[in-house]
């Protein structure tokens, strides 16, 4: 039985994990700033900024997971974006001063990173190895020259820390997990296409990367046995796809034939009222796994097709259970 850390784990990957943890058998402790009853694992407090009591969870642990961050789905005043920074790097470097103080450091630190580090771009592919990034005077509009900085703050923390002699570090560069369970991203986009409102967002040519809920999970297992793997690793199905075409298969897959189609300015209002930002929709995030097709992992769901179809058919089974 291994013994887990899911530091920021209340969320929906983090349950996704812990219930795949749990049904392994494993000991799975989450650290929360709010502790709460939870139907599998042990919740201990933290501040997600200093080492305290919780740091004695870590001694002897197999896998310490990072995913702790306030959320990017909201509007980027300058007091959001303040906390939406802090919260990523004061948590890593929590993470990193609570290792360093083990006696019998974790074996494996798994620190949450974003796919949004990588460039805005159609022409071909970013991988960990030939991905291109951002500058900062690129022309792109401010907000999302933020997320960008974000993130590469975020891996700057980990560099901070320094090398860790006995505990291999990755960082899971995540594009979005899709899931069928209640409170996701594909629970929203799966009533977006219900009401009508499914079509492409703005010119439909900005690339959508994704990862299936269970290539995530299992990615995840390859990353704690393979120990050869450290450093950025992509977490992304290897065929991303343009915005148009994710929600004509999406729209395929719910059994809808047509959707409306967002403008840029319609997406603008949109994202004003429900606090939020267009960044998140039309960015071009076009990634791909390298490291982990390298390494030999396989995906169940490598296309988005075949995905959307499993995971629609698993989001009704869900819905109706709750509804009868």
């Amino acid at each position: 039985m291994r013994k887990i850390i899911i530091a920021g784990g209340s969320g929906q990957i983090g349950s996704l994990l812990t219930q795949a943890f749990i049904k392994n058998e494993d000991e799975v402790v989450i650290l929360s700033r709010r502790p709460h009853p939870v139907r599998a694992g042990r919740v201990v407090e933290w501040d997600g900024r200093h080492p305290g009591p919780w740091v004695a969870e870590l001694e002897g642990a197999d896998v310490v997971i990072n995913l702790a961050g306030r959320s990017v789905n909201c509007r980027y005043t300058p007091e959001n974006r303040r906390e939406i920074k802090a919260s990523r790097v004061d948590s890593t470097l929590a993470i990193g001063e609570a290792i360093t103080a083990c006696q019998r450091p974790p074996r494996l630190w798994l620190q949450a990173g974003t796919a949004t580090i990588y460039s805005h771009r159609f022409d071909a592919p970013n991988d960990e190895i030939t991905g291109q990034f951002d500058a900062v005077d690129a022309d792109l509009p401010e907000k999302w020259l933020f997320t960008n900085d974000v993130a590469r703050s975020w891996e700057a923390a980990v560099d901070e820390v320094g090398p860790l002699q006995q505990t291999r570090t990755v960082i899971l560069r995540t594009t979005l997990v899709l899931s069928p369970t209640p409170g996701g991203i594909f629970e929203v986009l799966v009533n977006l296409v219900r009401c009508g409102l499914g079509g492409k967002n703005g010119d439909g040519r900005q690339y959508v990367s994704w990862i299936h809920q269970d290539d995530f999970i299992r990615a995840i297992e390859w990353l704690i046995a393979h120990e050869t793997l450290s450093g950025p690793v992509n977490l992304a199905a290897p065929n991303p796809v343009p915005n148009e075409e994710f929600m004509r298969v999406l729209r395929e897959a719910c059994g809808k034939r047509s959707g409306l189609a967002a403008t840029e300015w319609m997406l603008e209002i949109g994202a004003f009222f429900l606090r939020t930002e267009t960044e998140l929709i039309l960015k071009s995030r076009r990634v791909t796994p390298r490291r982990l097709l390298e390494s030999g992992f396989e995906f169940e769901f490598p296309t988005w097709p075949e995905a959307a179809h499993d995971l629609c058919a698993r989001w009704r089974k869900f819905h109706f259970r709750a509804t009868e």
